[in-house]
């Protein structure tokens, strides 16, 4: 029977592949052994001389070194696959970032063109209601003369926008015949001074008569030329349809 011998190496690290190589020869030597012990049916069973075991030396500091070696390349695999998660993480981080910027910007864009559009609506707008507004004219205050042809002037314009008939010739034509166009005479005389109501102004009104017909908008001083004037054609479009159809005391 062949003896297994197995050849130490000299001065060299035992690696994982010759362990497994010694391991498997041990394995096919006690094999052989067993069956040499087994007698044949066909043949005598010999005696033969035992066979001599190998055996193999491990080196602990060997399989230490191994030990060392493999958990260092464990760990620096290890910290490059931290490493190279940590990159990807901070560009991760970093494109999200860029991510949001560009989405901010677009936003800011996208509401300074609403408000753009708004203004310009708002101004279009302003400036349609501008033209459809009819263009009203500052028209200046109509002054009159303080004197008996303004006090008629203005008293006519008042009488045309109450609607009280009479011209300039027929006003004129009275206040001279009863005041000669004294704003302050005063009748002390007639039936109407007798019985404590004289007749006064312009236009020689008794107060009764310039309550009654007084004109909204003048004064309540009876000898207000104005006042008088248009209470007293008030008075006569009434009484005689209008100030021109008075020729005498009325």
């Amino acid at each position: 029977m062949p003896k297994n011998i197995i050849t130490r190496g000299h001065g060299r690290t035992l690696t994982k592949q010759h362990k497994i190589g010694i391991a498997g020869v041990c394995t096919l030597g006690a094999a052989a052994i067993a069956a040499s012990a087994v007698p044949s049916s066909a043949e005598t069973v010999t005696t033969a001389a035992p066979a001599t075991t190998a055996h193999v030396a491990y080196s602990t500091q060997q399989i230490k070194n191994v030990k060392a070696a493999v958990t260092d390349q464990l760990a620096t695999e290890s910290v490059k696959i931290e490493a190279i998660a940590a990159q990807k993480q901070a560009q991760a981080a970093t494109a999200a970032k860029a991510e949001a910027a560009v989405v901010a910007k677009q936003k800011a864009v996208a509401e300074a063109a609403v408000k753009k559009a708004v203004q310009a609506r708002a101004v279009k707008l302003a400036a349609s209601r501008a033209a459809e507004r009819p263009q009203i004219q500052q028209v200046a205050a109509k002054t009159y003369a303080n004197n008996l042809d303004g006090w008629i002037r203005e008293a006519l314009d008042i009488m045309k926008s109450k609607g009280i008939p009479g011209s300039y010739h027929g006003l004129h034509k009275n206040i001279m015949r009863e005041s000669s166009g004294n704003p302050m005479a005063i009748n002390n005389w007639d039936i109407n001074a007798i019985n404590g109501i004289p007749s006064k102004g312009l236009l020689q009104v008794i107060p009764p008569t310039f309550k009654a017909y007084h004109v909204a908008g003048t004064s309540w001083n009876i000898y207000d030329p104005v006042a008088n004037i248009t209470a007293a054609a008030n008075y006569a479009a009434d009484r005689y349809g209008s100030i021109d159809n008075v020729n005498s005391a009325y």
